[in-house]
């Protein structure tokens, strides 16, 4: 097959988000061919250049999202009414969005004219070449301003004055800038046999255009749902502003959803995420990311370095490791091991990362001052000099110089956010065979499946009294860190992710219709290729039912009926 792979921010740029998987992904379908179609988010970003691409990646097309680039378009008249009345119906549609929980009819009705603005745009682009000076024109904004004061339009966008309609504005040429690219050609993502979107938002909306022009099939990846994303982002913003973005958004992941044939969010809280927003329960297939087991076989199988040097872990070490931010909660795992050095006196804790920007940094240096009054310097004897039982350390240093290193260091590892997605540090520790104690946040309690203890968050006295019950009893950690290796194992690791995607692949383009013609080795089309019915939509690759005898049925039933509905849905 040919996939038509949508990334933003990441693959196949070497730094950014979900590039990891990608790579891994485009690597382990080698079977297949890969377009890749990208967007960057910075000049950062494309200074520091690609990863090394493997042969199967055929091309590759890239466009910025955080500059716009002009295309010389200049519109007639006739083209700037069509923009015009597609603009403001969109406009119209952003205004008049139902607020959660109203009927569906209404919500309903404000969708089809969102989707059909957005693909009167799409056509507009396609013919003229391109919205660029358009959506950055003054007639955008005063279609913006149209709607916003136009009856049935909510309070909250009537409240816009013109700096909130230029933000929304300037917000809107960003996110439509997808709509000017040249890539919806025949021999562009028109060419592809499935798009396959690595997140939602800017990223799928060229899938949308392809399922729109070309019916090519689109699937959709969702690790971290960006809808939810958009709603928590511009706490700064005007009501106005808040509300006529994220009525875009909403807008937009409803149609991505209603337009992919799957979706396939990355944990059960993505997943009701997902279907908060929308999304039919029997599109979802929750796949997990896949995670490299073998940098943690050497710790997780008990295997020494050097069998002269057979490593031991500290029966009395706690571990933390991870990016330090306020997210992570350190201040309550200060207090919280407070506690277990009351009960467990030679306990000792490593907190191993490195600070998230300039709060981080003031984060780190406030959780350094806390432990230093919460823990004074302790020594052996008069002549000794002290030392904290709390330390702060970064990859790299002595005796962390990989993460496994770091896990091989201790026997309960300690997660203690208050905000979480998916425990990518979890799994790292459940290879190792580590017994864990976490906090209840995103997608913990999923990740753990009870091969660790999970207690609330912001409960200092609860994570001590989970870690002390683990430090005295090295059965327990020993039980616990086994299950939660064979749990790693079995649905964390780069083959289950790649297996389900292939099969998913596989799955999507039989149930597809046949949209161009088989073509031989000569290039000819092949007559009688491909047979009637993959020209029409259905599930032609499911197993037709057998009849059942009914003999031993309390209601005797004719025989053969099982068999006549399904040739007769196969008929029509």
């Amino acid at each position: 097959m040919r996939i038509g792979l949508l990334t933003e921010g990441g693959y196949p740029y070497v730094g950014g988000e979900g590039g990891v998987w990608c790579d891994r992904l485009v690597r382990g379908l080698d079977i297949h061919e890969f377009d890749v179609y990208a967007f960057s988010t910075g000049q950062a970003q494309e200074d520091a250049g690609w990863v090394e691409l493997p042969p199967q990646v055929a091309r590759v097309r890239t466009a910025p999202l955080w500059v716009a680039e002009e295309d010389g378009v200049v519109h007639g008249r006739r083209a700037r009414r069509r923009f015009t009345e597609h603009y403001g119906d969109l406009a119209a549609a952003l205004c008049t969005a139902p607020e959660p929980g109203t009927a569906a009819e209404s919500a309903t009705a404000e969708a089809d004219r969102f989707t059909t603005a957005l693909h009167g745009l799409a056509e507009l682009a396609r013919d003229e070449g391109g919205l660029v000076a358009a959506l950055r024109s003054e007639r955008a904004v005063r279609a913006l301003e149209r709607a916003c004061r136009a009856p049935g339009a909510r309070r909250t966008a009537r409240e816009a004055r013109v700096p909130d309609l230029l933000t929304v504005a300037d917000h809107l040429e960003r996110a439509l800038r997808p709509l000017s690219l040249d890539w919806y050609e025949e021999d562009g993502l028109g060419a592809v046999d499935l798009c396959h979107a690595a997140s939602g938002g800017v990223a799928a909306l060229p899938g949308l255009l392809a399922h729109h022009f070309f019916g090519v099939p689109l699937l959709v990846t969702e690790y971290g749902v960006r809808l939810r994303t958009h709603y928590l982002t511009r706490p700064d913003a005007s009501p106005a502003v808040r509300s006529l973005l994220a009525a875009f958004h909403g807008l937009l992941t409803a149609e991505t959803y209603r337009a992919a044939s799957s979706l396939v969010p990355g944990n059960a809280h993505a997943r009701r995420w997902q279907e908060r927003c929308g999304a039919d329960r029997a599109k979802l297939r929750t796949i997990y990311p896949g995670m490299d087991a073998a940098p943690f076989a050497r710790v997780g199988e008990d295997r020494p370095a050097d069998r002269d040097k057979p490593e031991q872990p500290d029966p009395h070490t706690l571990v933390w490791i991870g990016r330090v931010e306020p997210a992570k909660d350190l201040v309550s795992l200060l207090h919280a091991f407070a506690e277990v050095r009351a009960a467990e006196r030679g306990t000792r804790l490593r907190i191993v990362g490195r600070p998230s920007g300039p709060e981080g940094e003031a984060y780190l240096g406030h959780c350094r001052a806390l432990a230093a009054q919460l823990f004074p310097d302790e020594a052996d004897g008069p002549h000794a000099v002290g030392q904290n039982p709390v330390s702060f350390e970064q990859l790299g240093g002595p005796g962390a110089e990989t993460v496994a290193d770091v896990h091989a260091g201790g026997t309960v590892t300690v997660l203690s956010s208050v905000v979480e997605g998916f425990p990518a540090g979890l799994i790292e520790a459940m290879f190792c065979g580590r017994a864990t104690v976490s906090t209840d946040v995103g997608a913990v309690v999923e990740v753990i499946g009870g091969t660790g203890l999970v207690v609330p968050p912001r409960n200092p006295r609860a994570l001590a009294e989970a870690c002390v019950s683990l430090l005295r009893d090295p059965e327990r950690r020993a039980r616990l860190g086994a299950a939660a290796r064979a749990r790693a194992l079995e649905l964390f690791t780069v083959e289950q992710n790649v297996a389900a995607f292939h099969g998913l692949y596989l799955e999507t383009v039989a149930r597809t219709p046949v949209r161009r013609p088989v073509l031989g080795g000569a290039g000819d089309p092949l007559p009688f290729a491909a047979p009637a019915e993959a020209h029409v939509p259905g599930h032609w690759t499911e197993p037709t039912p057998r009849a059942v005898t009914t003999w031993a049925a309390e209601t005797p039933e004719p025989l053969m009926e099982p068999v006549t509905e399904p040739v007769t849905e196969t008929v029509r």
